[in-house]
C-alpha cells in the first residue's frame, strides 16, 4: 500500500514567493528590453568607453590688456630706461585656460562653451587617441554669448568619433547621468550622478538664454564644453557652470540642455551665427498676487506685461495682461522657458498660443519675427516715444572704454527737441545705465524707459569725445 504524505504549508509558501520573483524579474527584463533602458550595472562603463573617445580637451591662449599703476618720474625718459618702466598706461598679458568640447559629427565640429574659447587668440584641440590639432587646423566656425556655446572644427583625416544629441525635453528628474570633461587638466575624466532638476535660471547675464539642467555629477574647472550624458550615450546637456564657494566641486553642477546645444550649433555651422525667432513682447513671472488677480488656479505661466508696437505679437492681437499658459501645445512654467522656446522657433514660422484673458482660456496664432525685424521695430519706437536711436556696443567699443560685454547701447542718433537731446546727448555716446538697472541692449533700454514714462531719472553715460563715464538727468515725457 503506498504512503500518503500531505505537503508542507511552509514548503508551498516558499515556492509561490519563488514563483512570483521570477516572474517580476521576468517582467522587469522584458520592460527594460521593450522601452531600451539600459542596466546600470554595465551601463556607465558602456557610456565612458564609448563616450572618451569624441570628447576633447580645449586648451586656448588669451592676450588681454591690462591697466598698470603710474609711478613717480614715470614721463621721465631716463627713468624709463634704468626702470624698464612702460610708456603706455597698458600693458598686454596672455592668459591660458582649460576646457573641454565634444565632437558632434564625422566632419570634426565640437561644440563647446563660448567662455571657453571666446577671445582666445591660440586654441590647441588634443583628442583621446592622442592626436594634437592647432594653429590653422583649428577654425573657429561661429560663437554665440547669449547662450555660452561655440563651435569650433579640426581640419584634420577624419572620419572623427562623434556622439549623437539626446532629448532633453524627456529628461527626467532622478535620471542617471555620465560627465566627461577634462577637470583641472585631467583629461578623459568620467563622473556619475543624476539629474538633480530642470529649468533652473538666474546662473549668468539676465539677458542671456537660460533653462539649465542640474545635476550632481562631478563637475570642476575644466569640465566646461564637455557632454553630460544619458545611459544610452546620448548627449543631453554641455557642462557649463557651477555653483561653489571653494571654487571645486560642491554638488551643484548645471548643462545647457542638448536641445538648445543642438539647435544653436546646427545654426553656428550653417550660418556661422545664431538666426532667433521673436514675437516682440515682454514677459513677467506669475507671483502668488498675480494669480489671484487674474483668477490663475497655479503660478505657473507667464504673463505679458508690454506689447511691442508692430511686432508679431501685436498683429495677432495680444494683449497686455495676457497670461500664456502653452506655447505649441507644451505647458509654459516661466517667463524663461517660454522665452527660449520662441528663440529656437524659425522666423516665420506659425505657432500657437493658449491665452488666459479675462479668466477665459483662449487660442492665438502668431507669426514668429525676425531679430532684425525686431532691431528695425525698437529703434522705430524708442525714437517716436523717446527721440533717440541706439545700437549695441561692439567689442571693438567695449574694449575701447574698458567696458565688460553686453554692457550698454551706443547713440545711433538722438533729436535736439527729445528727453535726451535736451540732456545733452550726441551720436556716438554711450548709455550704461538707467536708475538703478544696467542697459544690456537697445530692448532693456525701451522696456527701462517705458516703465519710467513721466519720471525723472538718472543716466550713467559715458561721453564720446572725453571717453569719460558720467551722471545725467533726463527727463522723460
Amino acid at each position: 500500500m503506498a504512503e500518503k504524505r500531505s505537503r508542507n504549508p511552509v514548503s508551498l509558501l516558499l515556492l509561490t514567493s519563488l514563483v512570483l520573483v521570477f516572474v517580476l524579474a521576468y517582467d522587469t527584463v522584458k520592460s527594460r528590453a521593450q522601452t531600451n533602458e539600459p542596466n546600470l550595472v554595465t551601463a556607465v562603463e558602456k557610456v565612458a568607453k564609448e563616450g572618451i573617445p569624441a570628447v576633447v580637451h580645449v586648451e586656448v591662449t588669451e592676450r588681454q590688456e591690462i591697466s598698470i599703476p603710474s609711478f613717480p618720474f614715470q614721463n621721465d625718459p631716463f627713468f624709463r630706461q634704468f626702470f624698464g618702466l612702460p610708456q603706455s598706461g597698458k600693458v598686454q598679458r596672455e592668459i591660458f585656460g582649460l576646457g573641454s568640447g565634444v565632437i558632434i559629427d564625422a566632419s570634426g565640429h565640437i561644440l563647446t562653451n563660448y567662455h571657453v574659447v571666446g577671445g582666445a587668440t591660440k586654441i590647441r584641440v588634443v583628442l583621446a587617441d592622442g592626436r594634437v590639432f592647432s594653429g590653422k587646423s583649428v577654425k573657429v566656425i561661429g560663437t554665440d554669448p547669449k547662450t555660452d556655446l561655440a563651435v569650433i572644427q579640426i581640419l584634420g583625416k577624419g572620419p572623427f568619433p562623434y556622439l549623437p544629441f539626446g532629448d532633453s525635453d524627456q529628461v527626467k528628474v532622478g535620471q542617471w547621468v555620465v560627465a566627461i570633461g577634462q577637470p583641472r587638466g585631467l583629461s578623459e575624466t568620467v563622473t556619475q550622478g543624476i539629474i538633480s532638476a530642470k529649468h533652473r535660471t538666474g546662473l549668468s547675464e539676465p539677458s542671456n538664454y537660460q533653462d539649465f539642467l542640474q545635476t550632481d555629477a562631478a563637475i570642476n574647472p575644466g569640465n566646461s564644453g564637455g557632454p553630460l550624458m544619458n545611459l544610452r550615450g546620448e548627449v543631453i546637456g554641455i557642462n557649463s557652470a557651477i555653483i561653489s564657494k571653494s571654487g571645486g566641486f560642491e554638488g551643484l553642477g548645471f548643462a545647457i540642455p542638448s536641445n538648445i546645444a543642438a539647435y544653436v550649433s546646427q545654426q553656428l555651422i550653417q550660418h556661422g551665427k545664431v538666426v532667433r525667432g521673436w514675437m516682440g513682447v515682454s514677459l513677467q513671472k506669475i507671483t502668488p498676487a498675480l494669480a489671484g488677480s487674474f483668477r490663475l488656479k497655479s503660478y505657473r505661466g507667464s504673463l505679458v506685461s508690454d506689447v511691442l508696437k508692430g511686432g508679431p505679437a501685436d498683429r495677432a492681437g495680444l494683449k497686455r495682461g495676457d497670461v500664456i499658459t502653452a506655447f505649441q501645445g507644451k505647458s509654459v512654467d516661466n517667463p524663461s522657458i517660454l522665452r527660449n522656446d520662441i528663440s529656437l522657433t524659425p522666423p516665420g514660422s506659425e505657432v500657437k498660443l493658449t491665452v488666459i484673458r479675462n479668466g477665459a482660456s483662449q487660442d492665438i496664432s502668431v507669426k514668429i519675427g525676425s531679430l532684425e525685424a525686431r532691431q528695425k521695430a525698437l529703434e522705430n519706437s524708442l525714437k517716436e516715444d523717446f527721440g533717440v536711436t541706439v545700437r549695441p556696443l561692439t567689442a571693438g567699443e567695449a574694449d575701447r572704454y574698458g567696458l565688460r560685454s553686453q554692457v550698454g547701447v551706443a547713440v545711433v542718433d538722438v533729436l535736439r527737441d527729445s528727453p535726451f537731446g535736451r540732456a545733452g546727448f550726441q551720436k556716438d555716446d554711450l548709455i550704461l545705465q538707467v536708475d538703478n538697472d544696467r542697459i544690456d541692449g537697445p530692448a532693456t533700454l525701451f522696456r527701462i524707459l517705458r516703465s519710467l514714462k513721466g519720471r525723472n531719472i538718472k543716466v550713467v553715460a559715458v561721453d564720446h569725445n572725453s571717453g569719460q563715464s558720467t551722471l545725467v538727468g533726463v527727463r522723460l515725457k
